[in-house]
């Protein structure tokens, strides 16, 4: 589908800061593991990830290192941490990140529980959703959320991402949500 082009030249995430009216969004640091694993202790907080539970401190680092930071190395972005400005405290991630296997660029974001109901998702969404099509140039976001995960598919849906399709997904039926980038929303194929 060509949605993402690994020739674009890559983006220095070392420098990458995107602030919003309250967040500060940033590539993932080694300080993050800790407080990533903490978050995903939660049952709650990764009920709906397809993660497979928690895991050890070990396991959430070699996830991080492999998969954020790998796709930080592979794409040049990827999912990125968010702190409350001023606070210098992970409270949560954001971010897009490359699905080679749907040619895909996903949105996701997982929080801690506390920060939950306060409307950080869909504001750090709206910065992700920014950054891929001004900065990246994607031609399309998706976003997969649980169809009994009501309020992941809210979000989705208040940020004008349309229901596509069903997928199957690690055994599970996940909805595929989809949002065409305004610059290419109204062209056709030549």
């Amino acid at each position: 589908m060509g949605h993402f082009n690994n020739d674009n030249e890559q983006l220095s995430l070392l420098d990458l800061k995107i602030e919003t009216e309250r967040l500060l969004i940033r590539p993932f640091e080694k300080r993050d593991i800790q407080a990533s694993y903490e978050m995903n202790l939660d049952a709650e907080v990764s009920r709906y990830t397809g993660d497979g539970g928690v895991v050890s401190l070990e396991e959430i680092e070699k996830r991080i290192v492999e998969n954020v930071f790998g796709n930080y190395n592979k794409y040049g972005f990827g999912r990125l941490a968010v702190e409350i400005k001023g606070e210098n405290k992970f409270i949560g991630f954001t971010g897009l990140k490359y699905l080679p296997d749907m040619d895909e660029v996903d949105l996701g974001y997982r929080f801690m529980r506390e920060y939950w109901g306060q409307g950080i998702a869909t504001e750090s969404a709206v910065a992700s959703i920014n950054f891929g099509f001004k900065t990246l140039e994607l031609d399309r976001i998706i976003g997969l959320a649980l169809p009994q995960n009501k309020p992941s598919v809210r979000i989705l849906e208040k940020l004008f991402f349309r229901f596509e399709r069903e997928i199957i997904e690690d055994r599970e039926k996940v909805s595929l949500y989809a949002l065409q980038n305004p610059k290419y929303e109204n062209q056709k194929p030549t």
